[in-house]
This record gives C-alpha cells, sequence and structure tokens, in this order.
C-alpha cells in the first residue's frame, strides 16, 4: 500500500491535530490488528472467522454509500475490485490469519513489512524504471526477511508451513496492490474497499465451509476474548482505521502518511510482547530494524523521486477561450 500513497495529492488548511489523531488511530489500530487476530484464531475457525468480518465490513460501507448517493458500478469496475478483494483478503489476510495459527503475530507483521519490497519486484517487471539505490534498499529488507524466516523454520522454533503460507500472503497482497491502479475500479474509495471486501468475505467463507469449518461450528468453545477481538477487527481494523487513511490520503503529506508501512510492524511487535508474551530475541530486533530500515529507505526514496518528477514536469497548457 505505501507505492501506491505516493502519488495522491495532499490537501491544505487542514489542522495538525487532526492529521495527527488520524494518524495515531492509523498507527494504533492498523498495528494491533495482528494481535487481534492472533486473539481470535485461539478459538474461533479461521476461513469462516475472516470472512464474516470482510463480509459484514463491506456490507457496512456498501449501506454507506448506498444512503449517501446509490449504487453505480460498471461490470468492469466490479470486475477490478474483486480480483483486488481476492489478492489482498483471500490469498493476503486469508493467509495470514491461518499463519497466526501458529507464528507469533509480531513477527507476522514483520514479515508482512516486506510488502513494499515485492512491489518494487513487480515493477520492474512490468517494465517501470526503478533506481538501483532503490534495488539496493529491497535486497536488504529481504535479507531482514531471510534472517527472521530461514532461522526459524529450518530449527522447527516456528512451524515452517506457517512460515511458508505467510510468504505466500505476503507476494499475494503486494500484487494485489500492485495491479489495483492498473486496473478499473471504483473511482469513490468507500465503494471499491467496500466491493473488495465483500469479495473477498464470500470467497473466504466459502473456503472455510469447504475446509469444514462450517459443519463443525462449535460456538460454545468460542472464547469471550475470540469475539471481541473478531468484533475489534470488523469496527476499527475494516471500518475505523480505513475511514482515517481514506481522510489522510486527501488531508495530509504523503510522505507523513506512509509511515505507517513501517510504524505498524514495531505496534504489532510491542503489542504481541505486552500481552501475548511473544518473545522479543535479539535476533527479532535485529531482524525487524533491518527490515523496517529497508522499507522506510524505499518509501522515502521514491517519493521524493515522483516529488522531484512532478516539480520537473511543464505545466499543462492553459485552455484558450473560444472566440
Amino acid at each position: 500500500m505505501a507505492d501506491s500513497i505516493l502519488v495522491m495529492p495532499a490537501q491544505r488548511g487542514t489542522s495538525s491535530l487532526a492529521i495527527w489523531t488520524a494518524m495515531a488511530s492509523v498507527y494504533v489500530i492498523w498495528g494491533s490488528t495482528y494481535l487481534a487476530i492472533a486473539i481470535a484464531v485461539q478459538t474461533l475457525p479461521p476461513l469462516f472467522s475472516a470472512g464474516l468480518r470482510f463480509l459484514v465490513a463491506g456490507l457496512v460501507l456498501l449501506a454507506i454509500v448506498a444512503a449517501r448517493r446509490g449504487l453505480h458500478v460498471e461490470r468492469a469496475q466490479l470486475v477490478g475490485a474483486s480480483i483486488v478483494g481476492l489478492l489482498l483478503l483471500v490469498g493476503g489476510n486469508g493467509f495470514v490469519v491461518l499463519a497466526e495459527r501458529t507464528v507469533p503475530s509480531g513477527l507476522t507483521a514483520l514479515i508482512i513489512a516486506s510488502v513494499p519490497l515485492w512491489i518494487v519486484i513487480f515493477r520492474r517487471i512490468a517494465g517501470d524504471r526503478v533506481h538501483r539505490s532503490t534495488f539496493v534498499g529491497v535486497a536488504v529488507g529481504f535479507a531482514g526477511v531471510a534472517f527472521l524466516v530461514i532461522g526459524r523454520g529450518a530449527s522447527g522454533t516456528i512451524d515452517p508451513f506457517g512460515l511458508g503460507i505467510l510468504l505466500i500472503a505476503t507476494v499475494s497482497w503486494a500484487l494485489g496492490t500492485f495491479i489495483a491502479p492498473r486496473l478499473r475500479m471504483p473511482r469513490d474509495a468507500l465503494l471499491s474497499t467496500g466491493l473488495q471486501q465483500l469479495a473477498g468475505g464470500i470467497v473466504l467463507v466459502a473456503l472455510g465451509a469447504a475446509a469444514g469449518e462450517v459443519a463443525h461450528l462449535e460456538p460454545a468453545g468460542w472464547s469471550t476474548g475470540s469475539l471481541v477481538a473478531m468484533a475489534y477487527l470488523v469496527v476499527f481494523g475494516s471500518l475505523v482505521a480505513f475511514t482515517a487513511y481514506s481522510w489522510l490520503l486527501q488531508n495530509a503529506p504523503v510522505s507523513l502518511v506512509a509511515t505507517y508501512a513501517y510504524v505498524n510492524p514495531v505496534i504489532a511487535v510491542l503489542l504481541g510482547a505486552l500481552i501475548l508474551a511473544e518473545p522479543v530475541t535479539p535476533s527479532i530486533v535485529l531482524g525487524a530494524a533491518i527490515i523496517v530500515a529497508a522499507v522506510a529507505f524505499i518509501v522515502t526514496r521514491e517519493g521524493a523521486r515522483q516529488r522531484a518528477a512532478r516539480l520537473s514536469a511543464p505545466p499543462a497548457p492553459a485552455a484558450t477561450e473560444a472566440e
């Protein structure tokens, strides 16, 4: 997501208090969703609960859009939003939910933080010009991911299958983020996100049913903590934080908004350690520092490059008045 926000305009005249309140919500809420997922999957069926989360959030967003201005979606836009929803929410979030049954939430967030690295790879495959220094940042970031993953998977410290599907989730999320601007999507951000969440939710529920989760639902075994975590993910993770994020894209400097990409994993590691007593070893701290530094470098580097390109672009010719 960091790549997509680097080209968004910022509005002037917005109070600093409003901007930093919205930034704080994105920092804390999105950083805490990894913890909430880890608590939810302790007793809830992973795919079915994830699908239900996105179904509810998607329907709420679409209801808001319908009440304000009605639902008007072209077929191509529906297809584009559905494709992105499947990549982000099924291949991305769905695999994260599965992985967090055995992988600590903090480590999960650190690995997912490598999404901007994969986006650079996809850009290069698509033929975009990428500066050498950006590739250096990508190489450093992947070294940090390898440092966190290979040793723990090989030694059995962390379930290697969980780590494997987590890497798949990272690639899927990056691919969805990369192709979203290249597909025909609804211009209304709430409408687009509502359709993405609805499509992803339907498929996740279907996958949960195919995996036998629906047939073996045992509500009596669902803990209060898991249900609260689920409600938190729907209300705060999928609705409140996204609304704040969408508002920030139009009202705050993009360089500031982009900082969520490397603040979220730090928040996730801290919460996982404080609430779930997840270990924070020196190797995790080192790996985290490598990944966060690499992502921060890439985000700021690409942001500066795009700002320079906009400043150097010739002004659009003024429209002449018809005689």
